[in-house]
């Protein structure tokens, strides 16, 4: 499996005032030019197999609620390690293939939990963390329970922003709190969920991922899975050309993940497609494109025997922990 930590890691960079205000978001282009997508582009057969598997490695299989238990978090994390029944691989020709998906997605409670259930899997472990969802605890908690976390194991922390910091325009506040997140880290890679939902429009959206970059996230991600309004194409598009023009700028490669309301092989392939189109084939990879999602992985599967067998099997049937 491809690991999030073999790209150059974006170090960040002094905040450029100049170059936030400046972003603007042409509304009504960005609404025709994703609502083209799905028209343009219809992968099938073969094609749709192998773009569906890709996605498989991309995924940070979630689970985040309340009943959350070790029991559960044991299960997600064998469907981590086999996302897709042996049998399913063999029929595609990929049964000599390591297929397992990106990460797995836990709240800190778990971390430990999931890493040993992992131990030499190579698959990474994920932990929210800042006072997830809402990110409103006191912010020396917030770097505390980072450490916490990565203590534990875990080498990627999903990170909340403080969305008032958005709202008000304070953007040294959410560069400052970026970078704060960022060196608690340390060598843990860090994913900076913006709640797109929360933030009213694609300027503040456009904005805000790009102070995130500035201040040294090694991925920008929509949603915490929990807000009334999760991923959309609209707002991926606007994300990923401000991590083109975060590119242009320092030559440094941050990653993206949508999260929140993916369910269905189709809507997955629609954003893989967008991927390439924005930013090329090395975003296809786990190290620079994962998808928050839980359900999904059970719908790509079901694709995938359809593809195989000609019909489709019972969701029942591929359970996902």
């Amino acid at each position: 499996m491809t690991s999030a930590h073999e790209v150059a890691r974006n170090p960040g960079m002094p905040l450029d005032l100049s170059v936030v205000q400046a972003v603007r978001v042409n509304k009504s282009a960005a609404e025709r030019r994703v609502a083209s997508l799905p028209g343009r582009r219809s992968i099938k057969a073969d094609a749709q197999a192998a773009w569906l598997l890709n996605a498989v490695t991309c995924i940070d299989l979630t689970t985040l609620n309340g009943d959350d238990t070790q029991g559960r978090v044991k299960r997600l994390c064998a469907k981590a390690i086999t996302p897709v029944r042996p049998d399913i691989l063999a029929a595609l020709g990929m049964a000599d293939r390591q297929i397992t998906t990106g990460a797995v997605c836990v709240y800190h409670r778990f971390v430990a939990c999931a890493v040993e259930a992992l131990e030499g899997t190579g698959i990474p472990v994920a932990a929210v963390s800042t006072g997830f969802p809402a990110g409103l605890t006191p912010h020396e908690l917030k770097l505390k329970e980072i450490e916490a976390s990565v203590a534990d194991g875990a080498s990627e922390i999903d990170i909340v922003i403080t969305r008032e910091h958005v709202l008000t325009g304070n953007w040294q506040a959410l560069y400052d709190e970026m970078r704060d997140f960022r060196k608690a880290c340390g060598d843990a890679h860090v994913k900076a969920i913006l709640a797109t939902g929360d933030l009213k429009t694609l300027r503040n959206v456009a904005r805000a991922s790009m102070v995130c970059m500035m201040a040294g996230a090694d991925f920008i991600k929509t949603s915490t899975g929990k807000e009334a309004q999760n991923a959309t194409l609209l707002v991926t598009l606007v994300m990923l050309r401000m991590i083109r023009l975060y590119q242009s700028m320092t030559g440094f490669k941050v990653g993206y993940k949508p999260a929140g309301g993916i369910s269905k092989a189709k809507d997955i392939l629609v954003y893989q497609s967008l991927m390439k189109e924005e930013l090329g084939r090395d975003w296809l990879r786990p190290n620079l494109f994962r998808i928050g999602a839980s359900s999904l992985l059970a719908d790509i599967e079901r694709q995938l025997v359809h593809h195989v067998d000609g019909a489709y099997s019972a969701v029942k049937r591929h359970p996902i922990g």
